[in-house]
């Protein structure tokens, strides 16, 4: 599940980028209200599947609940959310250790 939740992550943190700064400036400089209206349609999914793996996982792995809130927080602000991705990697590589 951790896998899942990571590329989940990851997607999102690139359906944000991609929503911000590739169709909000193709609907209000291009006129194409469209490239909005599909982009969000895919980041909201992804935002909902983040947050109910996030909470998937704060269940299975028993996550402090301020790691929880640091990643819910992180996936909101463009950018930075990726580091919840790496983050993850990280964890999964370590798991791959012991």
């Amino acid at each position: 599940m951790l896998r899942i939740f990571q590329q989940v992550a990851l997607w999102e943190a690139i359906s944000t980028v991609l929503l911000f700064f590739v169709a909000m400036p193709l609907k209000y400089i291009a006129g194409i209200p469209e490239a909005v209206r599909v982009a969000g349609s895919i980041h909201g999914f992804l935002v909902v599947l983040f947050v109910i793996l996030l909470i998937a996982c704060w269940q299975t792995y028993n996550w402090k609940f301020s790691r929880v809130v640091k990643y819910f927080f992180l996936s909101l602000i463009p950018i930075v959310s990726f580091w919840v991705e790496k983050d993850l990697k990280k964890e999964i590589a370590a798991q791959k250790v012991a």
